[in-house]
């Protein structure tokens, strides 16, 4: 039981860092328009926009400046953590 409880911590704290650096990626990429339009920003664009969008009905841009992405990995490092804080809960039972 406890493998699988550490199995599954690692494979859903792995999934998350690797979504935040998408995020991060797909956040440079709009920095330079053109990368956008590549078949590798296309991707990053449906893997991350329903994410990112979620966050933009509720911190519209000020100006030229999107914020919403710090929000939105902000939230993902506290899923994280929680995460993180259940898994030790739930392993200190188990022992």
């Amino acid at each position: 039981m406890i493998v699988l409880l550490n199995n599954a911590y690692l494979l859903i704290s792995g999934a998350l860092q690797v979504y935040s650096i998408l995020l991060v990626i797909y956040i440079l990429m709009s920095w330079v328009p053109s990368t956008r339009e590549t078949k590798f920003g296309q991707i990053l664009g449906k893997l991350t926009e329903p994410y990112l969008g979620f966050f933009r009905k509720f911190i519209p841009p000020l100006g030229m400046i999107d914020i919403s992405p710090i929000a939105a990995i902000f939230a993902l490092q506290l899923i994280g953590r929680g995460i993180g804080q259940i898994y030790l809960i739930l392993f200190r039972a188990l022992v």
